[in-house]
């Protein structure tokens, strides 16, 4: 490559990694570049207008109860994304073909695009909740403004912890996700925890929303990734 050539090449670009806290999504943990732990727990629901007065005083007494016998940070998400029926609307699609009865598969077709109109012109949205239940080992309490604005420009040396640590660590975060999903559960509210596949489908989706849906991730486990 001549002098000229070299001259025009373009600098590369940083990767995307430089621009995301996450060091590492293991074992349903999400590990930040700090060291710090998350793990994410998703939750149903409760119309609170809708129960009687006895039952909305037991809701907040169970609610203060909670609140009281956390003594570490927790984060409470809400993410609303427009309802998306593409995987119901293929089903309709597929017993229509399979349909032999014409009068049936005419109803099917007129239902299929009722429910699609309905939805594009309503403008539904979804609305899923998190508990964000996080740790912190202080690992970073030493550490310099330079070494962590390397690790921001640099994410290939952001910390790994190693599996013995990182067991530990997630011990005791683990005793965390006990005690919130205990509290949240007195109150009637049902509680799973991400693993790492719908930790990593979750980060994807809130960082891509557009193209989520019609890319998806897919199995991890049958990803390559090179180091």
């Amino acid at each position: 490559m001549s002098e000229k050539n070299k001259k025009r090449k373009k600098p590369k670009a940083p990767p995307t990694q430089a621009h995301l806290n996450i060091a590492e999504i293991k074992d349903g943990v999400v590990i930040l570049k700090d060291g710090t732990l998350r793990v994410i727990l998703m939750t149903s629901s409760i119309n609170f207008a809708l129960k009687s007065e006895e039952e909305q005083i037991a809701l907040i007494s169970s609610y203060v109860t909670f609140l009281n016998s956390i003594d570490f940070p927790l984060q409470i998400v809400v993410q609303s994304r427009k309802m998306q029926i593409q995987n119901y609307i293929d089903q309709l699609t597929a017993q229509e073909n399979q349909q032999t009865n014409e009068l049936l598969k005419v109803q099917i077709a007129d239902y299929k695009s009722f429910i699609k109109e309905y939805v594009e012109l309503g403008d539904i949205m979804t609305k899923k909740f998190f508990i964000i239940v996080t740790y912190d080992p202080l690992s970073n309490a030493k550490k310099s403004f330079f070494s962590r604005f390397k690790e921001v420009l640099k994410p290939v040396i952001s910390v790994k912890l190693k599996e013995e640590l990182f067991q530990r660590r997630k011990k005791d975060i683990d005793l965390r996700v006990a005690n919130v999903s205990s509290g949240l559960q007195s109150m009637g509210l049902n509680v799973i925890q991400l693993d790492t596949q719908a930790l990593i489908e979750l980060y994807y989706s809130t960082y891509n929303p557009d193209i989520a849906f019609s890319e998806p991730v897919g199995d991890i486990s049958k990803i390559q990734v090179e180091r």
